[in-house]
């Protein structure tokens, strides 16, 4: 009995060298996107598990990485929904959003990470693919499969939006000073 690569019409792809290539980019997305190292693991197992299923659907080898990304995303959209049908989110462990400290400029990583976790999905994903993974415009563009404007107006956005949970505490750069590439 052969392997599925064997049946696989597209470029060949060598999970072992791609697990060792990716896992540690996919696992800080994961992480960044769903706030929990378990999930995170699940997540970047289950993106591998369908690179290997679906190696066929990659046409362009030379944007595995993008490929990688839009498979990750994918599947933190099917966790997330899945909880949602299951009734399972608690929200328990969020705890209250605190007010911002005004007598202190100094804004700890804590803060800024539950700030992003309350940003919805559509801009969380792109603005941590943005300022964790340092992707470029087109980049996030691709790896989302959406059109640069989009992606250029959901990082503003995210942005914006950061910036009123943060209390303005935190400066992120404008999209003059971006990196575009």
């Amino acid at each position: 009995m052969g392997t599925s690569r064997d049946h696989i019409p597209g470029p060949s792809l060598d999970l072992t060298e791609l697990v060792e290539q990716y896992a540690g980019l996919l696992f800080g997305i994961a992480r960044r996107l769903s706030g929990c190292p378990t999930d995170a693991e699940d997540l970047v197992q289950q993106t591998f598990l369908a690179a290997h299923a679906h190696g066929d659907q990659l046409r362009d080898t030379t944007k595995v990485r993008a490929w990688l990304c839009t498979i990750l995303r994918n599947e933190f959209l099917k966790l997330i929904r899945s909880r949602r049908r299951a009734s399972t989110i608690s929200l328990d462990g969020l705890g209250e959003p605190s007010s911002p400290d005004h007598s202190n400029t100094e804004v700890d990583g804590e803060a800024i990470l539950l700030a992003l976790d309350s940003l919805p999905e559509e801009f969380r994903i792109p603005i941590v693919l943005y300022f964790f993974e340092e992707m470029s415009y087109r980049e996030i563009s691709e790896s989302l499969d959406l059109p640069i404007g989009t992606v250029m107006s959901r990082l503003s956005r995210a942005k914006s939006r950061l910036r009123d949970r943060l209390g303005g505490l935190v400066p992120l750069p404008d999209h003059s000073i971006a990196h575009t590439g």
